[in-house]
């Protein structure tokens, strides 16, 4: 499974369209994804302080079964493996969404069925 953090008005909208686009998709041409293990630090990176997120749960397979393409990809400022998705994320392959706020101390934590 890929994790997306995003902003609720973007999966609002992926609600009413059937897909989960963001601002990084037209920007640099892929919508960033974390695995599970990557989630809680790019939170801390990346979404400090804002309000109104979604964690999405996204099925890979299906990601592909629909023709998106998911590539691996290091980025050096972590380190690390990223998957970026190639395109527009269609509903179906969207698990689970959770609320995803930070607790009063500023940090993040993973849903309870996330083992959070």
């Amino acid at each position: 499974m890929l994790y997306r953090i995003a902003e609720a008005a973007d999966w609002q909208e992926a609600r009413q369209t059937g897909f989960f686009a963001s601002a990084d998709l037209q920007a640099e041409g892929f919508i960033h994804t974390s695995e599970l293990y990557q989630v809680l630090e790019t939170a801390a990176r990346y979404y400090a302080g804002r309000l109104g997120l979604v964690l999405l749960e996204l099925d890979e397979d299906a990601l592909q079964a629909a023709g998106v393409v998911v590539k691996r990809e290091f980025v050096a400022s972590r380190q690390q493996d990223f998957a970026h998705v190639f395109g527009p994320i269609p509903l179906a392959a969207v698990v689970r969404s959770w609320p995803f706020a930070a607790a009063a101390d500023g940090r993040f934590s993973l849903p309870t069925e996330l083992g959070g």
